[in-house]
């Protein structure tokens, strides 16, 4: 049965892009959906930021029809800023307005944003609601299991915040207080699946790193989809290798040192179509070291990969690479 938000179909059981600070740009969000990623957020955008027509938040609404369906991402900590930068984030035209109740970080959620909010649910109901009247699109929520382990209150915020109208939730198996460390926990997103007042989509993100584990986890933990973040970084073949796994019950070969050449090198474009040549290749350093990661030897390549100035610089590197007979036999080359 295909999976619906709004009337978005996003198959049968789709795989998401999490939205992702400084990483879900539209460059990184091009190789993902390429490689099978099925609907994808921008990086979460302040609705301060939106209001006061900051350059760096508003650059975060751009989206490209290649990216459908794409959603608009949004934290903030007062009501009516939020209906107001909902109101903004709909003029760009995204298939659906996310709210981020989730991010653990001390300057979202010690400003009263993010994960935050789960201290205070009647607030976040009402923040929901503002929202969900302030457009006509779709509107979804990312959120955690609670503030901390005597806090796991997303049982009750699922039920409430389906009563003011958000038709998908997505849930990561950790608390507030957990930020990113220990293993995330999906029993508890599991019970919200099984809630019988539950109608709309339930994914599950957090820790899901290998096509094997994505399918046990679907099939363990009976979710709507997956929304995948970490893992995908220098790594979009991973929404792909999932697919297949799924489909076969067998694993993909490990992409080619010449398919890691060239998602980077379309990585690379899309970055300086997006941002201009300098700041294209500047942000772009951040990546070099995850899409040749377990590659033996590589290190002095990424030492000059993350130093080099221009375009003909890098593509000069890449091409070294690609034409070094260490890395002929390409797939044995990467250490499993």
């Amino acid at each position: 049965m295909s999976v619906q938000i709004g009337n978005i179909d996003l198959g049968e059981f789709p795989l998401l892009l999490a939205p992702m600070e400084d990483v879900s740009d539209p460059p990184f969000r091009y190789v993902c959906k390429k490689y099978g990623a099925d609907m994808m957020y921008t990086e979460f955008i302040s609705s301060e930021g939106l209001i006061r027509d900051a350059a760096k938040s508003r650059q975060k609404l751009d989206i490209f029809e290649y990216e459908r369906p794409i959603g608009i991402q949004i934290f903030g900590s007062d009501i009516d800023h939020m209906r107001e930068a909902t109101e903004i984030a709909t003029l760009a035209k995204p298939d659906l307005m996310d709210i981020n109740y989730g991010c653990p970080v001390k300057q979202v959620a010690c400003r009263g944003a993010g994960a935050s909010l789960l201290q205070d649910i009647d607030k976040m109901v009402a923040m929901t609601k503002a929202v969900v009247e302030a457009t006509h699109l779709p509107v979804t929520v990312k959120t955690r299991l609670g503030w901390d382990d005597n806090t796991k209150n997303v049982y009750e915020v699922a039920e409430r915040l389906q009563d003011v109208g958000i038709k998908a939730l997505t849930i990561h198996g950790r608390t507030r207080a957990q930020m990113y460390k220990g293993v995330a926990d999906w029993a508890l997103i599991r019970e919200i699946k099984k809630n019988p007042r539950i109608q709309i989509p339930i994914f599950g993100n957090g820790d899901i790193d290998s096509p094997q584990k994505a399918a046990e986890w679907r099939m363990e933990f009976d979710v709507d989809g997956m929304m995948i973040g970490r893992a995908a970084i220098g790594y979009p073949w991973i929404f792909r290798e999932i697919k297949h796994y799924f489909k076969t019950g067998e694993y993909l070969d490990k992409p080619t040192i010449a398919e890691r050449i060239d998602a980077c090198t379309t990585h690379l474009q899309k970055s300086i179509e997006w941002k201009g040549p300098k700041t294209g290749i500047f942000e772009m350093r951040r990546h070099y070291s995850n899409y040749f990661k377990g590659i033996e030897n590589f290190k002095e390549y990424r030492m000059r990969l993350v130093t080099a100035g221009t375009l003909e610089d890098v593509m000069e590197i890449l091409h070294e690479v690609s034409q070094n007979p260490r890395y002929a036999d390409e797939i044995l080359s990467v250490q499993s």
